[in-house]
This record gives structure tokens, C-alpha cells and sequence, in this order.
């Protein structure tokens, strides 16, 4: 699942509208908020949630707010009645500090709850069991770190994951936007220090394919269109690469840019496309026989025999080949991206535009 951060402001109205629509038509469907952020004013709570929660029931998005005691206070509202919250398009509540296990379990069998992914211990999820928590309507959201240099590691990321699917719970992280950034730092809002700078796409495929989140929302104030494409096409599980093209025939380029998928029998050197070497597979003279770049789009040539037609994207360097014509190369920012095109996964080369 995929989803977009809205930060509270009577002036971002209009704006987190269009932001919210450009997320739906995308295929995000959840939006994340908060109501205890230092340099907000309480006093508009109330009423800029409310209009927060109309625009999530019209785009048919969930809604998940980071709530205290005293936010809730602001609303008047306690976690006796919270879930009254839901006839404003709330649809759930992140609880953290200042929360017992009792009020946590309680508020989880009338909504959904996200719990500090990053601070649940045995002991904790084991109280909340006792006090009969409803787990299926349980969810983990790690926080995102606004300040540089104090974001998570990789390693924990991972490890805590693990430990929170063996408790039936699914997870959240993340990712920094390439838009408007958030204040006062405006440094990102990523939950690992190493996505910071990182394109939000690359950030993305390293959360969901190495580190176990099951839900990566855009921490920012938004991101551009182009990376909310590319990540709303990798999460229906065909990953964009864009690539320059060295050919001009428009048949061969029908081939190189349709949907591939990597052999479940990954090779070492290349990426190899299944549907390449299907029945309508293209057959190529010689020519362009060049060195093979990381990176570089070949289709086997004629001399190659059964193998003639074959698409491959090499992932290492390799030698020149008689056999194997350089058709294009997929551009330097996207090179990081190959080694997530595993085995049996789907990519799609894109003309880059200059």
C-alpha cells in the first residue's frame, strides 16, 4: 500500500486537495497526519482535520492520525469516544507516549491502530495481547527523522520488521519526497538516515524488497509526478527504467519497451527477458557489436541461433560479443536500480527524455 503525509495549514487547503488527487489517481491510498507537532496551533485542529477527513472519505483514502492525550483534548474528544473520529473520515489512530496498553486495546477493537514500530518490545506486545488487542486491525508505523544523521539503520530496520511479522503485525516506513520539502529543516522526512538524499523510487524498492514494510507513505509535503508514477507502477510490481536508445527501428523498439520479466533462474551477468524469446521474437542482423556496460540493452543477433532475439540487460561489465548487438543502455541514475529487477520480476524500459 502506498500513501502521502499531510501537514495541517489553513493556507495548504487548496493545495493538499490537488496533492490528494494526484495520490488517488496513482493508486495511493492512505494519508498520514499529525495532530502534536510543535510548531502547529492546537486552536485549528479542530476544524482543518475535519476538512482533512472530507477529502479522504472523497477520494475513498484512509486516514491515520498521530494523536496524544492532548491533541485528542483539542478535539474534545478522549479515547473513551474516539471512535466518533471515524464519521469525520478518520479512519485510524498512530498511539504512542503517554498511552496505556488497556486505552491502546480498547480504541483497536472500534478502528485501526498504528503502534511505534520502532519501540515495540516482547513485554509491550505481550500486555497488549492481555489486554485482548485486537491484531488484525494492528498496524506498526515507524517515524520518520527530520533531523540529518538521526534517521534508522538499514540493519534495524530489518531486524524489527522480522520480529513484528512473526507478530502478525504489518509495517510502515518512510520514504523522503522530491517535492516541497517540510519545515523548519526542510532535510527530508525519511525513516532510514540513507534514503535522506536518495531518489524517492530507489528509497521505495529498498524498503518493500530488502526491509519488510509492508505500507511506504511519501514522508514529505509532496513529491513529483514522475516519482509518484514510478512508484505507483513498482508497487503493481513492474519496476520503470528509463534508457537511451541506440536503434531507430520501430519494431525493435515495441520489443525493447514492452513489459518484460527476469527469468526465475536469474542469471549472474544479465537480466533476461522471458517474453523476448517468445513467438514473436525479432531477428536482428549484426551490428553495434560493442562493449557491454553495466547497464547496456542488448538483443542476441542472428549468429547466436536459438538464442537470436533474446533481450538482456547486463548487470555486470561484460566483453564484446559478435553475437549480441548493443541496442541501448539504460541512463547512469537508474543503474541502482537494477539490482532490484530479481528473479521472476517485471520491468519496463521508458525513453528517457533529454
Amino acid at each position: 500500500m502506498l500513501g502521502v503525509s499531510i501537514y495541517l495549514s489553513k493556507e495548504r487547503v487548496k493545495k493538499q486537495e490537488e496533492w490528494l488527487k494526484v495520490a488517488k489517481k496513482n493508486g495511493f491510498s492512505s494519508i498520514f497526519t499529525s495532530l502534536h507537532i510543535p510548531e502547529d496551533d492546537p486552536g485549528t485542529y479542530k476544524e482543518l482535520i475535519q476538512i482533512l477527513g472530507k477529502q479522504a472519505l472523497e477520494n475513498e483514502m484512509e486516514l491515520m492520525v498521530d494523536v496524544s492525550p492532548k491533541s485528542l483534548h483539542h478535539l474534545g474528544m478522549t479515547y473513551e469516544n474516539a471512535e466518533e473520529l471515524v464519521e469525520w473520515g478518520i479512519t485510524g489512530l498512530r498511539m504512542d507516549y503517554g498511552i496505556t496498553p488497556k486505552e491502546i486495546a480498547r480504541v483497536s477493537h472500534k478502528m485501526k491502530v498504528a503502534l511505534n514500530a520502532s519501540t515495540i518490545t516482547d513485554s509491550f506486545w505481550k500486555e497488549l495481547i492481555t489486554e485482548k488487542i485486537r491484531v488484525e486491525n494492528v498496524e506498526a508505523w515507524h517515524n520518520f527523522y527530520p533531523r540529518p544523521e538521526t534517521g534508522l539503520a538499514k540493519s534495524f530496520l530489518q531486524q524489527q520488521n522480522q520480529y513484528l511479522h512473526e507478530c502478525g503485525i504489518k509495517t510502515m516506513a518512510f520514504i523522503p519526497g522530491d517535492g516541497e520539502k517540510r519545515g523548519p529543516l526542510y532535510e527530508g522526512l525519511p525513516t532510514l538516515e540513507k534514503h535522506r538524499n536518495m531518489r524517492p523510487l530507489e528509497a521505495y524498492l529498498e524498503l518493500v524488497q530488502d526491509c519488510g514494510v509492508d505500507k511506504v507513505l511519501i514522508g514529505d509535503i509532496s513529491g513529483s509526478l514522475e516519482s509518484v508514477q514510478e512508484i505507483a507502477s513498482a508497487s503493481r510490481g513492474i519496476i520503470p527504467l528509463r534508457y537511451k536508445s541506440f536503434i531507430t527501428d520501430k519494431e525493435v523498439l515495441k520489443i525493447v519497451e514492452q513489459v518484460h520479466t527476469n527469468r526465475l533462474d536469474p542469471a549472474r551477468d544479465v537480466i533476461r527477458s522471458v517474453e523476448s524469446r517468445e513467438e514473436n521474437k525479432v531477428i536482428l542482423q549484426p551490428m553495434n557489436a560493442t562493449l557491454r556496460k553495466k547497464g547496456s540493452i542488448t538483443i542476441d543477433n542472428e549468429l547466436y541461433g536459438r538464442y537470436a532475439g533474446e533481450m538482456q540487460v547486463a548487470i555486470h561489465d561484460l566483453p564484446v560479443d559478435e553475437k549480441v548487438n548493443v541496442v541501448g543502455m539504460v541512463v547512469e541514475e537508474d543503474i541502482s536500480l537494477l539490482p532490484y529487477v530479481g528473479a521472476g520480476k517485471m520491468f519496463q524500459l521508458f525513453c528517457a527524455i533529454e
